[in-house]
């Protein structure tokens, strides 16, 4: 096939001169010009993204592979964004992200594309901006952190932040051991250890068929990732060559697959709305429903904080994605292509499993039936998200009268007063967390307890919110409800004493509050004042899409390709 990036270097006029003598100042010598496969290596690598602080060093390996095949490797930044560090929230800038990616492949000479993600919105922000231009593109995630380590214990990264109030209150934890904690909980290179975000977009991204094989659950310091990253960056010239794009591989049975698999290891509520996005960018007609119908049946099998008690370093060593993908083979698509160019089913037929109290087989799951449940009714219309495998069982049917926060600076003020009226049967309602409203849905669907509750030992209770929640955290938490409150779905019209209904058994989630009544509140009800007015933020919130939709922005949708038709001139 003609390389794309012919139409750079391949040219004998000024704008060849232009383009080939401005990069010859690095030193590249004259066949680099003359018919290399251009590979791009886009690096989300930065000193404020801590779960992506070892990928400069992985992007010299995946160099080294492709000059072995014989291409010409060229590394490019694009916005890095740092989960446990950047406000408001990821999120927010995971659409500036992905527009980054596109526009930046887009403008430059490059023929295929090898994706460096870890931390967890820049696996999907680079891979929707990927499949808007689609080129030949592999994933190359950065890996899990060893476990964590506290006296004795394995902690989980995430896991561990989520119980700090709890632990400080209610089993004494003094600072000296929160600062011991706090030192061993992230101890080596990589992402989040637990079944959070980041790993389950790595598990979403082997399912997908976009890493080689076995490439979700090896730890990022392991010598194996390296391994791993020098032969991905072989395979992408020899997709380039096979004009192997990401729409050949992300067909409609790719994303069940992934939905499947999302099941099988119990992973985040977030895969939702970002394989939402991904599939809008690609042009894959996938529905909110679609991850209840195809996934909410399969078993869980693995067993994995925040769902089970292991960490990713242990799933690794048990034999990691490659094992559930066997168990998994009458469920799959296993005739779905992947960039190796052979199918998931070919890539995973022989896997041992070397422990299988981190993964269980099939016929003896650790739970049926774990996939997240979509929920419809008068308080999410368009739909919202639970994940039962996190929630309590006692609470998955249940009527509570909703205690309601206006927003989360609200929650923050009155959550631990003593005369709260609130009990451990009651709803907790935060409002204006969505993707309008905060703006950019951050992770603070499962809030805190009351300080009083936890006093007297209760650990969970059912939670709703507009927003979403870290794949580190579990609870029974209704999460994504859209539409959301800030633009007037019904859970603006929430107030204190209302009663509300779950029934994760029947798929709903109503407020129990008669048609008039509501009719009366929406007539008086007024949107709350945009909370930016300029700049990318007030850009966000003119144009982002609603949770049901992968809050993609509108003018995102599908792709525009990868030819360029007008010249530097």
């Amino acid at each position: 096939m003609e390389l794309r990036s012919k139409e750079w270097f391949g040219k004998s006029d000024k704008m060849g001169f232009v383009h080939r003598s401005w990069l010859r100042n690095q030193g590249y010598p004259d066949d680099y010009f003359r018919g290399k496969p251009v590979i791009g290596i886009c690096n989300t690598w930065s000193d404020l993204t801590p779960c992506n602080g070892h990928l400069r060093d992985l992007a010299e390996v995946v160099k080294r592979g492709v000059l072995e095949a014989g291409g010409f490797p060229v590394e490019f930044p694009v916005t890095s964004l740092g989960e446990t560090i950047m406000k408001p929230t990821t999120m927010l800038f995971r659409n500036l992200a992905a527009m980054d990616t596109e526009e930046i492949i887009r403008a430059n000479p490059i023929d295929g594309v090898v994706l460096l993600t870890g931390c967890d919105k820049t696996t999907p922000s680079t891979l929707m901006g990927a499949c808007s231009v689609d080129l030949p593109t592999v994933v190359v995630p950065g890996g899990p952190m060893l476990n964590g380590r506290f006296r004795g214990e394995c902690l989980g990264s995430g896991s561990f932040n989520w119980m700090v109030k709890e632990k400080m209150l209610v089993e004494k934890y003094s600072d000296e051991d929160i600062l011991e904690a706090e030192i061993g909980v992230a101890r080596s290179a990589g992402h989040c250890m637990t079944m959070g975000t980041a790993s389950t977009m790595a598990c979403m991204v082997e399912a997908l068929g976009l890493t080689l094989p076995g490439a979700a659950a090896v730890p990022a310091v392991d010598a194996r990732k390296k391994v791993m990253a020098q032969l991905t960056g072989r395979r992408i010239v020899e997709m380039v060559k096979e004009d192997l794009k990401l729409s050949k591989i992300l067909t409609r049975q790719a994303f069940e697959n992934a939905i499947v698999v999302n099941a099988a290891v119990g992973g985040s509520t977030n895969f939702i709305i970002h394989l939402l996005a991904i599939a809008g960018r690609i042009g894959i007609d996938l529905k909110l429903e679609d991850f209840d119908t195809i996934g909410s049946h399969i078993p869980l099998l693995v067993n994995l904080k925040p769902s089970g008690k292991y960490l990713m370093e242990d799933f690794y060593y048990a034999g990691g994605l490659p094992v559930v993908l066997q168990e998994l083979k009458d469920v799959l698509h296993t005739n779905a292509i992947t960039v190796n160019g052979k199918t998931i089913g070919e890539n995973n037929l022989k896997h041992v499993c070397y422990n299988q109290d981190v993964i269980a087989t099939m016929s003896e799951p650790l739970q049926q039936s774990a996939g997240i449940a979509i929920l419809k009714g008068n308080l999410c219309e368009q739909g919202a998200v639970i994940k039962p495998a996190a929630a309590t069982k006692e609470l998955l049917k249940h009527r509570g009268r909703a205690v309601v926060f206006e927003t989360m600076e609200d929650y923050h003020l009155r959550i631990d007063e003593p005369d709260l009226d609130i009990d451990e049967n009651c709803v907790i309602v935060l409002k204006n967390v969505g993707p309008v409203g905060y703006p950019g849905m951050p992770e603070v669907g499962n809030v805190d307890l009351p300080e009083k509750l936890l006093r007297k030992g209760v650990r969970d209770m059912i939670r709703i919110s507009d927003g979403r929640m870290s794949g580190t955290a579990s609870g029974t938490v209704v999460l994504h409800v859209s539409p959301e409150s800030a633009v007037g779905g019904t859970l603006a019209l929430v107030k204190d004493g209302d009663i509300i209904e779950l029934d994760i058994d029947q798929r709903k989630l109503n407020l129990l509050v008669s048609e008039e009544e509501l009719a009366i509140r929406r007539s008086g009800w007024t949107a709350p004042e945009p909370m930016a007015t300029r700049g990318y933020a007030k850009f966000y919130i003119d144009h982002v899409q609603q949770a049901s939709l992968g809050a993609d922005l509108d003018i995102l949708q599908g792709g525009s390709g990868s030819i360029i038709t007008r010249d530097l001139h």
